[in-house]
């Protein structure tokens, strides 16, 4: 058994629903919600969604790269995603709530940039791509009530994902 472990990091709007997709894929360790990005160390939920701190929301996943890869993990990514919202992610507006991709290896960068070019070409969607590549930073994990939201809250995070419109863009832009 593998005991590399690498880490993708992603901002993709609220992170409450940015967990569940990834967490149940074998090969996937954890995925924790927290904060990255900022100017603030060690910032908590108050000050990151004030938008004032400069952080985004975002999960960090811990996984093993002989199970699953970089390339499938990034896909998943996109599936969640208005990539092309500069102003935040359905519901949730400010910057906090903007997507990006950190990286944490030159190898990470040069397919998140790849993959971006891919689906700007790919004519999916009628404006650009605006979501950002960046050297990952120090990710701060939020408080213990945002991990696993999905398992503790599971219909205040059903009835935040209906509200968000999240489902219905996923379904009309990825289902195919």
């Amino acid at each position: 058994m593998s005991k590399q472990k690498a880490y993708a990091t992603f901002a993709g709007g609220c992170f409450w629903c940015m967990v569940k997709p990834f967490d149940q894929w074998d090969g996937v360790d954890s995925v924790i919600s927290g904060y990255t990005g900022g100017h603030i160390e060690n910032p908590t939920y108050k000050q990151v969604k004030s938008g004032q701190s400069g952080h985004f929301e975002s999960v960090q996943i811990t996984y093993d790269p002989d199970k699953i890869d970089y390339n499938t993990i990034l896909d998943l990514y996109w599936k969640q995603i208005d990539p092309t919202d500069p102003d935040g992610q359905f519901h949730d507006r400010g910057p906090q709530y903007r997507t990006a991709i950190f990286y944490h290896t030159n190898e990470q960068k040069e397919i998140a940039e790849a993959s971006r070019q891919q689906l700007e070409a790919s004519g999916k969607f009628n404006k650009p791509i605006v979501t950002e590549i960046k050297p990952a930073e120090t990710f701060y994990p939020a408080e213990e009530y945002h991990q696993h939201f999905h398992e503790k809250n599971p219909e205040e995070y059903e009835a935040d994902r209906v509200k968000s419109g999240r489902d219905e863009f996923i379904q009309e832009y990825w289902s195919n």
